[in-house]
């Protein structure tokens, strides 16, 4: 422990022209005793640490000193890679491998570029999680994130509607989406691969023996995929829509954009006023309602006639609320 933190102070001193006691205490997240401590032993292992007495002092390294040790670990390695995902990284257990690497990588730039994090941090941001919504980190998620890392399979006590199910699965990666966690995991032996939210993930065990990853899996193009499979699943039903052009550009940004867009390339040509009529899926009458209320006069339902007698309705309602001459 005390060699890491002795590694971690030459390299904080190489990254910076000086540092006081209590700067390095809050570092090192130890008292400005032990620092003083710590700075002798170096001294005397060799490595040229100055102590500068009184309110400006502080310690420095003298003679253009450069550690050797500035080489990555692979995990610090991968997880530098995430660290523009802050959140991402301490709910899968790597803030402190990506604070390590930074911190190497820091004392490797040459001194006009050692703020190159503090003005990148300052400038680009990444909140995950959607609007009105308090994300949860998963409680397992770390282990499987383990799993992930190492290529360990692993065996998953997941919940599914009412019921547990085990599954054996190796893990091939994580995606956060809109806050929430998903596993892309391989069934076993040359089985398919599932998507699994971590959150209904009620115990996992990795196991010692490790998978051989398949050189042609892609991420990135597995999750798009599997998300416009999934997002077509949920459109059971269909609503035809009378749009004027302002609805027409507006369509997009009320339902599923690209069933919005097929719908509209499929679409005939405008009427005698302008207006297009579209057949667009939907999840269900409820969610089009919900849906295509914020289009306001610049749609009109013709089908299913359930769903525009609903739209009069509401338009019943609001010319109440609204009469003519107030």
């Amino acid at each position: 422990m005390r060699a890491a933190r002795l590694i971690k102070m030459v390299l904080l001193l190489q990254s910076r022209p000086s540092m006081t006691a209590a700067e390095l205490a809050e570092e090192l997240e130890v008292s400005e005793r032990t620092v003083t401590r710590d700075a002798q032993a170096l001294s005397e292992a060799g490595v040229p640490v100055y102590a500068e007495r009184g309110r400006a002092g502080g310690y420095r390294l003298i003679g253009g000193y450069r550690t050797r040790l500035t080489g990555l670990a692979r995990s610090e390695a991968e997880a530098l890679f995430l660290s523009g995902v802050p959140g991402a990284l301490r709910e899968m257990g790597l803030e402190d491998a990506a604070s390590a690497a930074r911190l190497k990588v820091s004392a490797a730039l040459l001194p006009s570029l050692r703020d190159a994090s503090r003005t990148a941090a300052q400038r680009f941001h990444l909140d995950a999680p959607s609007w009105f919504r308090e994300p949860e980190t998963p409680a397992l998620l770390p282990a499987v994130a383990d799993a992930v890392w190492d290529d360990r399979r692993l065996t998953a006590r997941y919940r599914r509607s009412r019921d547990e199910v085990v599954r054996e699965l190796e893990p091939y990666g994580l995606v956060l989406k809109a806050g929430t966690w998903y596993l892309c995991a391989r069934v076993p032996d040359g089985g398919s691969f599932r998507v699994y939210r971590i959150d209904r993930f009620t115990a996992v065990e990795a196991g010692e023996e490790r998978f051989v990853r398949d050189g042609e899996f892609d991420l990135p193009a597995f999750w798009a995929e599997r998300a416009e499979q999934f997002a077509r699943s949920l459109l059971r039903s269909e609503v035809v829509v009378r749009l004027s052009p302002r609805g027409v550009r507006a369509l997009p940004h009320a339902v599923d954009a690209p069933a919005a867009r097929e719908a509209l390339a499929a679409a005939g040509p405008p009427d005698a006023d302008g207006w297009v009529t579209v057949t667009v899926p939907v999840e269900s009458e409820e969610v089009a309602h919900a849906q295509l209320r914020g289009l306001g006069p610049e749609a009109e339902v013709l089908a299913p006639a359930s769903l525009r007698e609903h739209f009069a309705r509401d338009a019943r309602r609001l010319a109440g609320l609204y009469p003519e001459g107030d």
